[in-house]
């Protein structure tokens, strides 16, 4: 059954939902699979897939091309395009690219980060028909001027958050993420608001968490963040799988009478 906006939103305050962040057809039909109602095709993409350091160097270019493989694979998902670093820097520009989401990748949504500042930006999207899920706490994008750091340990900075889901809410948004947010801040935040909150690293209270796919799987080459649970260890399977592929060349047993035509 196809995952509408209106369906996930419709899931707060029920059964946790466990979403995954994917890039390409295989990994899309994997999630696919095992049920995973929402793939947010995010812009670690930079650093998961592409190599790069950090997010930043994803490009509008590059996240339409594996959205739209990441639609393929998973049609009845409800597959969230990651509006990448400056791709939303003004209201034009960010309804000119959310609109290739929609339009060229088949997105059902896009994710932009930012609370207060970004409220002018979602409820100009969300006016246009783009549902967009909204991201707080820290923000990826940001990170050379904020640093990584837990949000919500101090008053001002709870005022803060509080100031910025609000925002968010009232503009439309159908969805936010908490990331790094402490996590008692994080419960009362999903109680402040009718819509549902994705975790990543901010505990189990929120309406849904988000794992980066390839991190689940232990797809990686360093550790895994904190926030993130390896669930198995395929990169070491695939390279013994090769390993064997690659003796089995120089000793001559592949190909057999049974692979070759």
């Amino acid at each position: 059954m196809k995952w509408t906006v209106r369906k996930f939103r419709a899931a707060k305050g029920g059964e946790p939902m466990g979403l995954v962040t994917a890039y390409d057809y295989i990994t899309a039909r994997m999630a696919a699979r095992a049920g995973v109602p929402l793939v947010l095709v995010g812009d670690s993409l930079a650093t998961t897939a592409l190599g790069f350091s950090t997010t930043l160097p994803a490009t509008m270019d590059a996240m339409v091309h594996h959205a739209e493989a990441v639609r393929r694979g998973a049609p009845d998902a409800l597959v969230v395009g990651d509006m990448p670093f400056l791709s939303y820097a003004t209201v034009p520009d960010a309804l000119k690219n959310a609109g290739r989401f929609m339009r060229e990748a088949g997105c059902d949504a896009v994710k932009l980060e930012g609370g207060v500042p970004r409220a002018e930006a979602i409820r100009a999207l969300v006016q246009e028909g783009i549902p967009v899920q909204a991201h707080i706490g820290l923000q990826p994008q940001s990170v050379k001027s904020t640093g990584y750091a837990v949000r919500g340990k101090t008053p001002e900075d709870i005022a803060a958050l509080e100031r910025d889901i609000d925002a968010v809410a009232a503009a439309g948004a159908f969805s936010v993420v908490l990331e790094c947010v402490m996590p008692d801040v994080a419960a009362a935040l999903t109680k402040r608001v009718d819509i549902p909150t994705i975790g990543v690293g901010s505990g189990s209270a929120c309406d849904a968490q988000y794992l980066v796919l390839a991190d689940l799987l232990g797809l990686g080459d360093g550790p895994a963040p904190k926030f993130a649970k390896q669930y198995a260890s395929l990169a070491d399977t695939a390279a013994e799988a090769i390993a064997r592929y690659r003796a089995d060349v120089a000793q001559r047993a592949f190909p057999d009478a049974g692979h070759t035509y």
